[in-house]
């Protein structure tokens, strides 16, 4: 009897599992746990995975550019901001996150992503009324004149030469110019960077707002100090051979007089 208790007993408990067996503890449901990379349409999700690293969880105080400045916004059309995201900037670090660039995202996943950043940060009336020079150049840059629109516009902040930072740090150091390419320059000094106390076009040249030769003049010369081997300033003189220090050892050891020649 006891036996036939504990059967029945087991029974009662296993007819509602049997029923409700699509249910069961453990079993997988239709969806899997974590979705495929391509469907995710979260902008928060994308944002946060591949762009907050470089330009700042809420679009700021990263090391690129500063998307969540109005003034960037405004400057900025629909257009070329989904070319960057998606192809990146060539001369920059700044990859191409299309499948045609070979990047993870889809082209469902730009558009989320462009349409999340105008969303999130572009803002009405950001130039009040005043109109900023073209995103793009209209021209080349004429280098030769672009250093005395640097000693007006920027040497106040950024010093007149390499070899010193000046209050804002140097942007005439040779591995900073690696890392950008013009349009960057053009892009910033255009747009500012509020977040890091950079002002926008109008605010470099005291009393005045600058033009746009003097901004594509200033880019193309800015990009022409670029050093052909950025972040190698000093050639290497000593045979690979030797660590540091050895050679100088070697050459005093070589003025001291030998004991042959000790009367």
């Amino acid at each position: 009897m006891r036996a036939w208790r504990m059967f029945a007993g087991l029974m009662g408990l296993a007819f509602p599992l049997l029923l409700g067996g699509c249910d069961l503890p453990g079993r997988p449901q239709p969806d899997p746990e974590v979705p495929r990379p391509e469907t995710v349409t979260s902008f928060d999700r994308l944002y946060g995975e591949n762009c907050a690293g470089c330009h700042g969880k809420d679009g700021d105080n990263g090391s690129a550019t500063n998307l969540a400045n109005p003034v960037y916004q405004a400057l900025i059309d629909d257009v070329s901001l989904r070319d960057v995201v998606a192809n990146g900037e060539k001369g920059t670090l700044m990859p191409g996150f299309g499948p045609k660039s070979g990047g993870p995202l889809t082209e469902q996943q730009i558009d989320v992503i462009v349409q999340g950043i105008r969303a999130r940060w572009k803002k009405d009336n950001a130039l009040a009324g005043e109109n900023p020079p073209p995103y793009k150049a209209a021209h080349a840059g004429d280098a030769s004149k672009g250093q005395a629109v640097y000693a007006v516009a920027c040497a106040r902040c950024h010093a007149s030469d390499a070899q010193h930072r000046g209050s804002a740090g140097s942007i005439l150091d040779g591995s900073f110019l690696a890392l950008i390419n013009e349009q960057t320059v053009r892009t910033t000094i255009i747009a500012g960077r509020p977040d890091i106390g950079e002002p926008d076009w109008r605010s470099h040249i005291p009393g005045r707002a600058m033009t746009d030769d003097e901004i594509t003049n200033v880019s193309a010369w800015l990009i022409a100090q670029r050093p052909a081997t950025p972040g190698q300033p000093y050639p290497n003189t000593q045979p690979t051979s030797e660590l540091p220090g050895e050679a100088q050892s070697k050459a005093t050891a070589g003025n001291r007089p030998s004991k042959a020649n000790k009367p």
